[in-house]
């Protein structure tokens, strides 16, 4: 049975959990959401999909689970494919919830205040100091890659699928990858993953899919 998974691709989050599903081989289908049509908030959609009123969401037979690091934890169950090694397992978990918390949290909120709100209703003090949170959050995760290739252990886990989830967007938010050269390599160790997909490649909907839209 293929797994359905309810995504847009503007969503950092939905990223994760559609790489991990990509490149461990499950059989799965994105669903497009229309999140920015306001469909997330429909009394439909937290009723028949998520009463969070968030993506992802896998369907995947009788289960269906929302939230990046619990369907990665899925995949990783099903696939076998990214939890890393036994005696890893926590500190896997340990980068995933840091991710959540200190990377794609606040990346994810500056992106959307800097290129998705109308230019007149951008918060310039929040999305200062939003970026100086980034600032500070980035020297984490470059200097732990320093003779690295991957976060955890010897290959790529949910650790890896987590942090990167944001960080191949092109829409600017305070991430210069030139000037991380740890996590840049690390971004190009990602993505000479066989399988690896651009967001929006991977996922249906982008800024340009709605400008074309906008304009017809």
């Amino acid at each position: 049975m293929t797994a359905r998974l309810y995504c847009f691709g503007e969503s950092g989050n939905a990223y994760k959990a559609a790489l991990a599903l990509e490149l461990s081989g499950l059989d799965w289908t994105p669903v497009y959401v229309d999140f920015f049509g306001g469909e997330t908030r429909t009394e439909q959609y937290r009723r028949e999909v998520n009463e969070m009123g968030e993506v992802p969401v896998l369907i995947d037979g009788d289960l269906r689970l929302s939230q990046s690091g619990a369907i990665q934890a899925h995949v990783s169950d099903r696939a076998g494919r990214f939890a890393g090694a036994p005696e890893d397992r926590l500190e896997v978990l340990r980068w995933v919830l840091w991710d959540n918390h200190k990377l794609s949290g606040q990346a994810g909120m500056t992106r959307f205040l800097m290129n998705f709100l109308a230019p007149g209703k951008r918060p310039q003090e929040v999305i200062a100091f939003m970026q100086g949170r980034l600032k500070a959050t980035y020297p984490v995760l470059n200097e732990h890659l320093k003779g690295r290739d991957w976060i955890v252990g010897e290959g790529p886990t949910n650790a890896d699928l987590s942090c990167c989830g944001y960080l191949f967007y092109p829409e600017p938010f305070g991430f210069e990858r030139a000037e991380w050269p740890e996590i840049d390599r690390w971004l190009a160790n990602i993505e000479g993953l066989p399988g690896w997909k651009h967001p929006y490649d991977l996922m249906p909907g982008s800024p340009a899919d709605r400008e074309r839209k906008e304009t017809t």
